[in-house]
């Protein structure tokens, strides 16, 4: 029998192929696990300057730090980076100036943005008569979809959250935590998560990468920011990926195709979560929380992807066979699943 009863409920029926999981997601971890993950947090919290500032003033700065997290979807993390410094990132200045001259009835609020259908290589919208003097093309984002990313975000902190983002996240995580302690940190995770999933382009995957950072930087003002960051996980194609290559989902029979059931009851995050409560993260770096899903995510992430150790992905695994990369140190050790 498997020792703990969230894991049985995950369908880890036998407690070698929870073992199996934990073994292989460990080594991964020791692998591609960087021990430094909090100090380029640290390099941001001080940009940010999240300990000292005021909420309202504050905020103009978290805005800009999530608009330009959020862009990284869709390409490659190089190729969003490389655009950004050689054209520009969201500015919550410029937005605001946008919004305060802007004609267009779409710009009125956050909730009368949605439909605005910017469309940058057509030059079009929902309201072509008035493009011209719209706001929105006149910023040098990689695409329309980016813009209106943007400006919607800057709608949901100026009208939803009252101009106060550092205030709303307080509310927001302090009003959830109340309730039982089981399902605490879900339910904290939620309450920011979900309400952002109104703004236009912004997924549930990549809202939890981009709060996980900017929480887990604003630890020092409010220690729940920080409990709730190490919570958060993005599960993109790679980390499902590596899931089914290695056999994990097969074996907590949790097969899936990836897409919103990664995040569902039996789905890739609650798997990786649960993982992560058996692998103490402190032996990777002493500062480090005992549980710490998100870092042994991105550790996860970083064993798969190009921009990180590029071991376990499409480009060097041919998925129409059992994976054959005798250079991956999990090689004999991995069930090596082919993906269908």
């Amino acid at each position: 029998m498997v020792t703990s009863p969230h894991a049985t409920a995950l369908g880890f029926a036998r407690e070698e192929d929870l073992d199996y999981a934990i073994s292989i997601v460990e080594t991964v971890t020791w692998l591609a696990g960087r021990p430094d993950y909090f100090d380029e947090l640290g390099e941001g919290d001080v940009d940010l300057d999240l300990t000292t500032s005021s909420g309202r003033r504050a905020s103009a700065k978290i805005f800009e730090c999530l608009a330009a997290a959020l862009s990284y979807q869709g390409v490659s993390d190089t190729a969003a980076r490389s655009y950004m410094e050689a054209h520009e990132r969201p500015a919550w200045r410029k937005i605001s100036q946008g919004v305060r001259s802007a004609d267009c009835p779409l710009l009125q609020s956050h909730w009368h943005f949605h439909g605005c259908g910017y469309r940058k290589a057509a030059g079009t919208c929902a309201k072509p008569q008035l493009v011209e003097t719209c706001p929105l093309p006149k910023h040098e984002l990689r695409n329309g979809n980016l813009n209106q990313l943007a400006y919607s975000l800057f709608l949901f902190v100026r009208d939803v959250a009252n101009g106060d983002l550092v205030g709303w996240i307080d509310q927001r995580l302090a009003e959830a935590e109340a309730g039982p302690r089981e399902g605490r940190l879900v339910r904290m995770g939620q309450a920011l998560i979900g309400p952002l999933t109104g703004v236009h382009g912004a997924s549930y995957k990549v809202l939890s990468m981009a709060f996980s950072d900017l929480l887990m930087m604003g630890s020092g003002r409010n220690a729940l920011w920080g409990e709730v960051g190490a919570s958060l996980i993005a599960i993109d194609t790679l980390v499902h990926n590596f899931l089914v290559r290695t056999g994990i989902l097969k074996r907590a029979h949790a097969d899936h195709a990836y897409g919103p059931q990664c995040y569902g009851p039996n789905g890739c995050a609650a798997i990786v979560s649960t993982l992560s409560e058996k692998i103490d993260a402190r032996q990777f770096n002493r500062s480090f929380p005992r549980v710490f899903p998100r870092f042994i995510q991105h550790s996860i992430w970083s064993y798969c992807a190009a921009e990180g150790l590029n071991v376990c992905n499409g480009n060097r695994v041919d998925d129409s066979a059992r994976c054959r990369n005798e250079d991956c140190r999990l090689y004999r050790l991995c069930d090596r699943k082919r993906l269908v």
